[in-house]
């Protein structure tokens, strides 16, 4: 059965290839055609040709840009993950709780990144941890609200069945309402893990050069400043990379916590 399905898996993957190139050909060529058809100084909008010959030449510094942008991403993402579900248990099993706090869950979700980041480095200063806080308060909103809305969609039939047998809320907690949002949990971490590059290189550009690290948020700041649209815009697709890379391994993360969760749960078996 296995067997029968790789040719066409292997089909997609050229398939996908294929597409994903034949865009990046078109951008490209469209790209060209908008500076010569237009008169845009090369100042002004590089092409494609100096924008890599910028990237090869400032390559030291995007590689460690690219890394400290990652992990500061990567920390936050996993500190909203871990922070985030606490917050939804605790919503989960107490309805007052829920009511209280939530509303200042989703202000803090609407107040712009860019508002709260100069605050947070007067707090906290400039250092690698400001970028961890930042991108973990943007990122906590999709953990919270998804974990919430899987612990509290519980199968109605196994919920009475817990309850005819007397079990506890915790043990409910625990044998129940988590293992039935783990799927839940899985979609808000994908959702967090683009946002997590959003906040490392907005708290970047504010911090600027920091102690001992200078993601690509900084390097953008200070090539903006020197107007050097080729480096620019060559960090700019550095964290574009970032950006799928870490978007990439969460999905790929999350398929195979599904395809093992969901062949080896029992609730999630009674569930579907």
């Amino acid at each position: 059965m296995n067997q029968l399905h790789r040719p066409s898996a292997s089909k997609d993957w050229v398939s996908s290839a294929l597409w994903i190139f034949a865009v990046a050909a078109i951008g490209i060529a469209s790209w060209y055609a908008i500076i010569y058809l237009f008169g845009f100084s090369k100042l002004l909008l590089p092409t494609p040709a100096q924008v890599a010959v910028a990237a090869y030449q400032r390559r030291s510094e995007l590689f460690q840009g690219t890394l400290s942008t990652t992990l500061a991403a990567l920390t936050g993402l996993l500190v909203a993950v871990g922070l985030g579900s606490l917050i939804a248990v605790a919503f989960s099993l107490s309805r007052k709780v829920r009511l209280a706090f939530f509303p200042y869950i989703v202000f803090l979700q609407t107040v712009p990144i860019v508002a709260i980041a100069p605050l947070l480095i007067i707090w906290s200063g400039y250092r690698f941890r400001t970028v961890v806080i930042v991108t973990v308060i943007i990122c906590l909103f999709p953990i919270i609200n998804n974990v919430t809305a899987g612990l509290l969609a519980v199968d109605r039939e196994l919920s009475d069945l817990f309850r005819l047998y007397g079990v506890g809320k915790r043990k409910r907690l625990m044998r129940l309402q988590i293992p039935g949002a783990v799927e839940s949990l899985m979609l808000g971490t994908q959702t967090s893990s683009g946002l997590a590059v959003i906040g490392a290189i907005v708290a970047e550009f504010f911090i600027g050069n920091g102690q001992n690290f200078a993601g690509l948020g900084a390097l953008m700041q200070q090539w903006q400043a020197f107007h050097k649209t080729d480096a620019l815009m060559a960090a700019l697709f550095a964290s574009m990379f970032v950006g799928l890379v870490l978007f990439g391994a969460v999905r790929l993360v999350s398929a195979t916590v599904l395809r093992r969760w969901i062949g080896t749960s029992p609730v999630v078996k009674n569930a579907g």
